[in-house]
């Protein structure tokens, strides 16, 4: 077929696939109402150009917007694009179809609409159902990170040298001192400056334990499993050693609101890392790689909630849990509605259950 044929043979495609871009364009006011685009036959000019219609060369009137026709004139145009390419065309047809096609791909698969609104939906609905579907790695990193807590929180308390398992006594000490009543280094007054500084140390320290839960599965799974236990045992160790030394007035007032979301997070990419150690050790009959692959798909929901969570524990953290002007029992009852909050969320309880799509299987 010579470039000729080709050309007379396709080119209502192509004149179909333009008009419905220009509808697209024009209904979304990026042309002004009656232009048309340079590139047609019989109008190409310099690149760049928009002419507008003539007597005589009247513009076609505009289709309306057909998604489906768009869609199947854009996967035809491709094919088109593939074959003049392979076949050596002049480059003049050749960079007419690159430029249609890539007109057509920006307005097919750019987003539409208010990007806050995906975002919504996402935290809405795609992260509860995010946990349904990986509650087995949910609940097993819950459990890695929840009963070193609670064990060593109680063995901590009965015996405050325990503390000493997890971490070195200068350390301890160094703890002892920052939550003492006359110490007014938890809970004194700090300048706006001081709460943002403390604030960007915060999301550094949060998210280095999230990306070491989280990465540290690639070791398939041993990793993340080894940083749950840990960090698990260190909080609990802390908090019973803190409490039976008499500093537990200072320190749960000033833990109890941000570690709802802080903990939720650990916990939520310690099970993304759990997540990543079955796709190594388990990949079926996909390559490790492309099973890698899958599961990275598959738990982004749960990362973006990891990173929201966080940054909400950090601010919560520099901004509400260290102000000395906030009573105890008020920080207590927003702990309370907190850890309610982040349990109704993930359970979908907020999004008035399951979403079409899930509900769908989807």
């Amino acid at each position: 077929m010579t470039p000729a044929q080709f050309d007379q043979q396709h080119q209502p495609v192509w004149d179909e696939l333009q008009d419905l871009l220009d509808a697209l364009e024009q209904s979304q006011r990026l042309l002004p109402s009656g232009w048309k685009l340079p590139w047609r036959r019989g109008k190409k000019k310099a690149e760049g150009a928009v002419l507008p219609p003539t007597a005589a060369a009247p513009a076609r009137a505009l289709p309306a917007h057909d998604p489906a026709r768009l869609a199947a004139l854009y996967r035809r145009s491709c094919e088109h694009l593939a074959l003049a390419r392979s076949r050596h065309y002049p480059v003049s047809r050749v960079a007419a179809l690159e430029t249609l096609t890539a007109r057509a791909h920006q307005a097919i698969y750019r987003h539409q609409g208010n990007p806050l609104r995906g975002v919504g939906q996402l935290l809405r609905h795609g992260v509860p159902a995010c946990v349904r579907q990986h509650r087995t790695h949910v609940l097993l990193a819950l459990a890695a990170f929840g009963l070193p807590l609670v064990l060593m929180l109680v063995a901590c308390w009965i015996k405050p040298t325990l503390v000493l398992t997890v971490m070195g006594a200068d350390q301890a000490r160094g703890m002892a001192q920052m939550y003492a009543p006359e110490a007014e280094v938890i809970g004194r007054q700090r300048g706006a400056g001081d709460d943002v500084a403390m604030f960007g140390f915060y999301i550094a320290h949060n998210i280095g334990i999230a990306f070491q839960c989280f990465a540290s599965g690639l070791l398939m799974g041993l990793g993340a499993l080894y940083y749950l236990l840990f960090n698990g045992a260190m909080i609990g160790a802390v908090a019973g050693y803190l409490t039976v030394g008499g500093q537990g007035p200072q320190f749960w007032p000033f833990v109890v609101t941000h570690s709802a979301y802080e903990l939720t997070g650990i916990v939520l990419s310690g099970a993304c890392g759990l997540r990543l150690g079955q796709a190594v050790l388990m990949p079926g009959r996909q390559r490790r790689l492309d099973a890698l692959a899958t599961a990275g798909q598959q738990i982004w929901p749960l990362l973006v909630a990891t990173t929201a969570l966080l940054l909400v524990a950090a601010a919560v953290e520099a901004f509400w849990s260290s102000a000395a002007w906030v009573e105890p029992r008020i920080k207590f009852t927003v702990g309370a509605l907190s850890w309610c909050l982040v349990m109704a969320w993930l359970s979908g309880w907020l999004s008035g259950g399951r979403s079409p799509e899930v509900r769908d299987g989807r």
